[in-house]
């Protein structure tokens, strides 16, 4: 299991993230706001640069209009794809 901020799976979570939010409607400054984070936070997630532990992930699905748990199924469904 590779480990890495830079792996395959995480970045097609960071994809995932930034495709979510931008079928939402939402730019990285209003996920921001919600957060109470600089913008620089979410461009960080969702290029990769920042690894996104599961409360922040939580955090950001709530910011975005969504669950964890819908999250997690889109990552899944993307995989098996």
């Amino acid at each position: 299991m590779d480990k890495s901020i830079v792996s395959a799976e995480y970045q097609r979570l960071c994809a995932l993230l930034r495709q979510m939010r931008e079928q939402a409607g939402l730019t990285q400054v209003h996920i921001a706001e919600q957060l109470d984070v600089p913008q620089s936070f979410v461009s960080k997630y969702e290029s990769g640069e920042r690894r996104l532990d599961v409360i922040e992930l939580a955090h950001v699905a709530t910011a975005m209009g969504t669950t964890l748990a819908a999250i997690v199924q889109a990552w899944e469904q993307e995989s098996t794809i």
